[in-house]
């Protein structure tokens, strides 16, 4: 074992202080659970005092929408014991579905509304009469130890998001950039799908460490529209070296050669880009314009060669120009940690949905919350036990807090475990100690040991969840001294409360809500092709960057459970690129279509057959490429081709539909243009 370095001592610290503060104001006062305020500040506390405002204020909301419904449901329903149940049910499902479903701190709001009326509401049964003074009383000592947590992690040595941020920034770009370089030179194919897959989760962790970006203590926050776009740029450019990367094979295809003026050109984008930040707007300036210059013109004559060539000037242009944005802002990042005033908010990065949603998992984890409280609450009403509500309680918490893993069972049982090897701990001190302290300073000076420990092992990452079941068990047992039950009898039927409400949650989710990462990752797969029959049978396409970005975190999901199953090199994660690429298509096809009334004809068909092929591969039962989507998208290539007008829409479309054609048939023979004659242009 390691000894403690420094920051994790400062953090152990400053949350026992935060939590002997709460203690001792809630004693003031005269509020009937202290150790509940106590317990709340440990759970507020986080190493970064963005994440600590962050999750205090989602806290804050939850607690009090959840004391609201307990306040609502028992005072009407407490005559029937079964409504009750029912509507705790209802209740604690509706929000952890919600919670499932956000995928960001936020949806900590969510669980805790759900669990908090639990908390409040069994207990409150016995007494409904006194339940609304219960649930005042329970968010004066919640917000109390809020309050204390925020304040000093803010306030005394504040640890800043922005070094952690910014280094998850730079390693983000940092990869693209290597992917960018191994691609254009053509080298090294494994290490450019390892720096894909780190990407991926680079970017999945970047978006949701930065949700907490606005509670930041540092200059940080005042960029947080910059840090939004610089993460969609980056995300951008995952399918467009995807799209280089493929067009330069199919152009050195059969021993052919890359023209010599576009191996040149590629050397010197991968120069420039592998500069990192010291890649000047000047040299992407003239790249663009080299660009442009080597860039063929499409017209009816054009052959399939033209037609790539075309495609990969305009994916290097996009590469080149998405690539210089993200340099762009990145130097305003750096200037708004100086001090710099920020610039006018990006329009493009607005908060939008951009994570994946999964309404199935989340309606299987709220089923298995309620049949877990619904167990509880039948052994509680058919026992009439009088510790019946701490049961229900801990199973209604344990279903919330591992609701979103593929398999909450591991993560539920190391918390009961952790939380019975707190039992020795609990005993000395409540049965034990307490009896002998008299005064508040005894009882700080006595907890700070124990706790001092157990917050050094909370701020290590490998050891936080079981620092934390212990310290849990160890509180949560403290606060029988509250209620003036601290004896042998009461302990030992608040633990084996405890343990059977937790033992019970666990039971249920193995029965109920456990999946194998095989069939979670193939969810993921089937909702990227129900997204892209979306986008191919929709008549407005979303933004790119939406949709890229959506289709990446989906990869990020990917590639640890094709790891788990076993399967790393799986055709999923081959196909979940693809699938990136295809829906960067469909969607440049959907935005230049409107401008090519003559080729609309043309290209509705490949549309169609694209939405009817996604629609029956989500299922699982078909997927079969239509035999005849091949000759629609050599249709619709010659009809936008020869179509007069809309030059850029024209070219936007025929590299949107010579990506499609690559995607579903790389090993066909070239498109033959509508005038094979008059062709003499092909490079």
């Amino acid at each position: 074992m390691r000894l403690p370095n420094v920051r994790e001592v400062v953090f152990s610290l400053k949350s026992y202080a935060g939590a002997v503060m709460a203690l001792y104001l809630s004693y003031c006062i005269g509020l009937p659970r202290p150790f509940w305020a106590m317990t709340t500040a440990y759970v507020v506390s986080q190493p970064w005092s963005g994440a600590v405002r962050s999750k205090a204020a989602y806290r804050l909301v939850g607690t009090f929408f959840g004391s609201a419904a307990t306040v609502y449901l028992v005072p009407r329903l407490s005559h029937s014991p079964v409504l009750m149940t029912a509507a705790m049910v209802l209740w604690v499902g509706l929000c952890l579905y919600l919670s499932v479903l956000d995928r960001t701190p936020r949806s900590y709001l969510f669980m805790l509304a759900g669990y908090t009326a639990a908390m409040i509401g069994f207990p409150s049964v016995t007494d409904p009469l006194l339940v609304f003074d219960t649930a005042l009383a329970r968010v004066e000592e919640i917000t109390l130890g809020i309050v204390c947590a925020t304040l000093v992690h803010s306030v005394v040595l504040p640890r800043d998001l922005a070094p952690a941020l910014t280094l998850r920034l730079d390693a983000a770009a940092r990869d693209a950039r290597q992917w960018i370089h191994d691609t254009l030179r053509g080298l090294n194919a494994e290490q450019r799908d390892r720096d894909r897959r780190v990407l991926a989760n680079d970017l999945t962790q970047l978006r949701l460490l930065s949700t907490h970006l606005p509670f930041d203590t540092s200059n940080l926050r005042w960029t947080a529209s910059s840090v939004r776009a610089m993460q969609d740029k980056i995300a951008a450019l995952t399918p467009v070296v995807s799209a280089v990367e493929d067009r330069m094979r199919a152009l050195q295809a059969d021993g052919a050669a890359l023209p010599e003026p576009v191996s040149a050109l590629l050397a010197e984008i991968s120069e420039w880009i592998n500069e990192g930040p010291r890649a000047r707007h000047e040299t992407a300036v003239r790249l663009r314009a080299a660009v442009s210059r080597l860039t063929p013109s499409i017209d009816s004559r054009s052959g399939w060669r033209d037609a790539l060539l075309a495609s990969l000037m305009a994916r290097l242009r996009e590469l080149v120009d998405t690539y210089d944005e993200c340099l762009a802002l990145r130097r305003e990042i750096r200037a708004g940690l100086a001090g710099a005033p920020a610039r006018t908010p990006h329009p493009a990065s607005a908060p939008r949905n951009v994570l994946h949603r999964d309404h199935g998992m989340a309606l299987l984890s709220a089923l298995a919350a309620g049949v877990a409280i619904s167990v509880c609450c039948a052994f509680w009403i058919g026992t009439a036990w009088s510790n019946g509500a701490t049961a229900a309680l801990m199973a209604a918490i344990f279903s919330c807090f591992f609701a979103s893993q593929d398999n909450p069972v591991p993560g539920i049982m190391q918390f009961l475990t952790y939380t019975v090897y707190s039992i020795p701990l609990s005993a000395l001190y409540l049965l034990g100690i307490m009896p002998a302290i008299h005064s508040f300073e005894m009882l700080a000076l006595s907890m700070l040991p124990a706790a001092f420990v157990l917050g050094i092992f909370i701020a290590r990452p490998e050891t936080a969840g079981k620092a934390m079941a212990m310290l849990f068990g160890f509180l949560g047992t403290m606060a029988l001294h509250d209620t003036n039950t601290a004896d042998v009898v009461s302990f030992i039927d608040t633990q084996t409360a405890q343990i059977i409400g937790v033992g019970t949650a666990a039971v249920i989710a193995a029965i109920f809500r456990t999946v194998s990462a095989d069939w979670s990752a193939r969810r993921i797969q089937a909702a990227n092709w129900k997204e892209l029959a979306s986008l191919a049978a929709s008549a407005r396409a979303p933004a790119r960057h939406t949709y890229a970005s959506r289709m990446l975190d989906r990869i990020g999901l990917l590639q640890p459970r094709l790891a788990l199953a076993k399967r790393p090199d799986d055709l999923l994660a081959a196909d979940a690129l693809k699938d990136l690429r295809v829906g960067r298509d469909i969607t440049e096809l959907q935005r230049a279509r409107r401008h090519l009334a003559v080729a609309d004809a043309a290209i509705a068909p490949v549309l169609s057959a694209l939405a009817q092929f996604f629609r029956a591969r989500s299922t699982w039962r078909g997927g079969e490429k239509p035999e005849n989507l091949l000759a629609q998208i050599d249709r619709a290539l010659s009809s936008v081709s020869a179509a007069q007008a809309g030059g850029a829409a024209r070219d936007r479309a025929v590299v949107a539909l010579v990506g499609i054609r690559r995607a579903f048939y790389p090993d066909a023979p070239g498109y033959q243009p509508a005038h094979p004659a008059m062709e003499g242009k092909t490079t």
